[in-house]
């Protein structure tokens, strides 16, 4: 007999907006529970995507950083690694958070559920395990978090061990001596850095005219100099046309008017998008479809076109992060609650973590052309800043776009060391409505490169010392 469940909130997908919302509802004093396929929360984003990309990067870094020593009369030998102890730090870093969380869902009595659910009615979700029994959670409200998988070429050998995603790139199986890396996003790039610094030569094919597409290209531009020595080659406008599987490797042909010649490589990354999970839990049967990109629409408050179904994160559209996920989930759940909540953020930040890191948030150069946003920029190169300068780097820039009338900070951009850690500041400027005055007479302290913020408003002031103004 299939086991029956009834509470107040059904959270479908454990991913960071999924069990947040599930904690803020429970806090909030509905029953709720949480039903994912994998039987541990977090996600892609913490089972194999941002966290431990970032374990690997920081090690990642130190390896560059040591080699980078040598310029400052300080070296080290070549590293040596020990690929069981690295993927050893990546897994304990992974397993302390979802233990957290894990104990997080008991203390607030959610309850949680292992398997593949699918609505059977508007009010009811199957949930599927392999071995068990169906269980029925009868539900009256519901927030959809199910997340978002990775694109697929379907040209490239479908069963061949040596094609990866992003996740079993994470697995770090071994370090291939020439891998490619298709599609030069963020997440391709991340990738491009831990494999090349653990002694892979990694070329990088990337299908538009840029790096980092969503970035400005001038934010980019340090970063392709940098790559251009560390990598085998980058090239952008240039597709991958087909891929043969040999015993020595993955022949690869190229299309474009500067790709290279078909090359073997060991293994090839894929990294050219992701798609919402929106398919084969049901929709249809609660009375909704998804658009032509297979996103479900919301409003403001996270609700669907049934009024007791909310949907949040990667399967609600762009942008595809944790951080606007997290706060889509909280706002779901305080509605259900009864709350005046809605979600409609001024700027949401997002950061490469490559060497150096670029990062920006609210409007960039891009979307003002687009759009037709009048606007004014400062910016402040790192090359006259005396922290990047103590560091040895001097590639990195800050930017501050503003309105010409009003002076109100419309976005700030970042490329260069740490930039992840200094958008926050950035992204606040934008979010309460900040003017130039405001970022320049706020006083940082010094020598950071937290202040390269106050001296790209300056720049755009023309009240700058450290530099020569700008003739206005």
């Amino acid at each position: 007999m299939n086991e029956t469940i009834q509470v107040d909130t059904l959270v479908l997908g454990g991913g960071p907006g999924g069990y947040t919302a599930a904690f803020r509802a429970a806090d909030l004093g509905q029953s709720v529970a949480l039903v994912d396929s994998r039987g541990i929360l977090g996600g892609v984003c913490l089972n194999e995507g941002c966290i431990p990309s970032k374990a690997l990067l920081h090690l990642a870094g130190i390896i560059d950083e040591a080699a980078e020593a040598g310029r400052f009369g300080i070296s080290f030998g070549k590293p040596e690694l020990d690929l069981d102890a690295i993927r050893g730090h990546k897994e304990k870093t992974v397993s302390a958070l979802t233990r957290g969380l894990g104990g997080l869902a008991r203390q607030r009595k959610v309850q949680l559920f292992t398997g593949a659910g699918r609505f059977t009615a508007p009010d009811c979700l199957s949930v599927i395990k392999e071995g068990e029994e169906e269980r029925e959670i009868y539900f009256s409200r519901a927030i959809i978090a199910t997340g978002s998988h990775a694109v697929k070429l379907p040209f490239l050998p479908a069963d061949d061990p040596r094609i990866m995603d992003a996740a079993r790139a994470l697995e770090l199986e071994d370090v291939p001596d020439r891998l490619l890396v298709i599609g030069g996003g963020i997440i391709g790039m991340e990738m491009a850095t831990v494999y090349s610094a653990l002694g892979s030569e990694v070329t990088v094919v990337e299908l538009t005219d840029q790096l980092i597409p969503p970035a400005d290209p001038d934010l980019v531009k340090p970063l392709v100099r940098m790559y251009k020595k560390r990598l085998k080659a980058l090239y952008t406008s240039v597709s991958v046309s087909a891929a043969e599987a040999k015993e020595e490797g993955i022949l690869v042909s190229f299309a474009g008017e500067k790709a290279p010649a078909p090359t073997l490589f060991d293994r090839v990354l894929v990294s050219v998008g992701r798609r919402p999970n929106s398919g084969e839990i049901g929709l249809e049967e609660l009375g909704l479809s998804p658009d032509e990109k297979g996103f479900i629409p919301v409003n403001e408050k996270r609700q669907t076109e049934m009024d007791h179904i909310y949907a949040i994160g990667d399967v609600t559209g762009q942008p595809m992060l944790a951080h606007k996920a997290v706060h889509e989930g909280k706002v779901a759940a305080e509605v259900i609650a009864g709350k005046a909540s809605e979600f409609s953020p001024s700027a949401i930040p997002s950061v490469c973590y490559t060497d150096p890191e670029i990062a920006w948030t609210g409007l960039t150069e891009k979307e003002a052309a687009e759009k037709g946003i009048p606007f004014e920029k400062g910016v402040f190169p790192w090359s006259a800043s005396g922290r990047s300068l103590s560091n040895g780097r001097s590639e990195g820039v800050t930017k501050v776009l503003y309105d010409p009338e009003s002076r109100s900070i419309l976005g700030v951009g970042i490329c260069g060391s740490n930039a992840g850690e200094l958008i926050a500041e950035g992204n606040l400027a934008v979010e309460m409505g900040a003017d130039l005055e405001d970022l320049s007479l706020t006083i940082h302290p010094h020598p950071t490169l937290s202040e390269t913020l106050a001296l790209a408003a300056e720049m755009a002031e023309g009240t700058i010392t450290d530099l020569l103004p700008p003739a206005k």
